[in-house]
């Protein structure tokens, strides 16, 4: 069982939350190309190894919070809220 660390919860079951998308730079509207929006709206890299991901806890606290989880082992390692 994977386990996320909530950061109002505690470490709670992976079952309890719906993953959000992974964290990218968002671009500049005033400036931004369709291209660019694009990218930032629908591709993501699907890299292995840690990356920063948003969350929902939906069946606890309901907050959304950002976590870093390795890609290849899910070891996970807390953040900050969400913003």
């Amino acid at each position: 069982m994977i386990l996320l660390p909530c950061p109002w919860c505690g470490d709670r079951s992976v079952s309890e939350f719906r993953y959000v998308s992974e964290v990218v730079p968002r671009p500049d509207p005033g400036t931004a190309t369709p291209q660019q929006w694009r990218d930032y709206l629908y591709l993501r890299g699907n890299r292995r190894g840690w990356v920063t991901e948003r969350w929902y806890h939906r069946a606890g606290c309901r907050q959304y919070f950002s976590i870093d989880r390795d890609t290849i082992t899910d070891q996970t390692r807390a953040r900050e809220p969400a913003r």
